[in-house]
C-alpha cells in the first residue's frame, strides 16, 4: 500500500471555515432495536447504508461533536465496528486555499 503524499496542510482555526468528518458505524440491529436505531439515525440526519438481518451500517457526516454524540446515543452494547475519516475542511465564501509549489 502506498501512502498518499501530503501536498499542503493549513490551519483553518484562524479563518471562517467549514469542517466535516465521515463515520461508518456498524451496529447490532435485531428485534425491537431496529426501530430504535432507525429513529436515532433519523434524529441525527444520518443514513443507513447497509442492512442485514442482524446489523445496520450507518453513515454519519458532520463535525466531530455530532459523531461523538451519535456514538453515545448508540451505546456500547450495540456497536460492532467504527471507521472514521478524520476531519477535513474548506474556507467559507470566496477565500480559496491555494497550493504553492
Amino acid at each position: 500500500y502506498k501512502i498518499v503524499e501530503v501536498v499542503k496542510v493549513q490551519d483553518l482555526s484562524e479563518i471562517d471555515s467549514i469542517e466535516r468528518e465521515i463515520m461508518l458505524i456498524k451496529v447490532r440491529a435485531t428485534g425491537p432495536l431496529r426501530a430504535e436505531i432507525k429513529r436515532t439515525v433519523d434524529i441525527f440526519r444520518a443514513q443507513i447504508v447497509d442492512v442485514t438481518p442482524e446489523t445496520y451500517t450507518v453513515q454519519v457526516v458532520g463535525p466531530e461533536e455530532k459523531l461523538v454524540a451519535f456514538i453515545r446515543a448508540m451505546g456500547d452494547t450495540k456497536i460492532l465496528e467504527v471507521a472514521r475519516s478524520g476531519a477535513t475542511g474548506i474556507a467559507r465564501g470566496t477565500k480559496v486555499l491555494s497550493v504553492s509549489n
